[in-house]
């Protein structure tokens, strides 16, 4: 036995610990949207459709979470500007 295990035993613990705190905060699990087969993907939507929700597309159900979880945070093209961007009104 290494004098260094404990340690290291103590460490990944922590870091597993710290993960699942990380993955129980992702979109996917804390809005579980509806997952199901749409063509030859999978989709995870959370919402009534694709045009007012937020999808993920993947070849795998985890693969469309992920995209999900990719797309929640995403800006859609056509939305207003945000403060920043907005012209100086005269």
């Amino acid at each position: 036995m290494s004098l260094y295990e404990p340690d290291n035993a103590l460490f990944n613990a922590a870091q597993e610990e710290y993960w699942r705190a990380i993955e129980s905060r992702l979109p996917s699990r804390v809005y579980r949207p509806k997952l199901f087969i749409d063509g030859d993907q999978w989709c995870a939507l959370y919402g009534d459709d694709l045009q007012a929700g937020v999808a993920g597309f993947g070849n795998t159900p985890a693969l469309a979470m992920e995209d999900f979880d990719k797309n929640w945070n995403s800006q859609v093209a056509h939305s207003p500007a945000t403060p920043e961007e907005k012209p100086d009104a005269e």
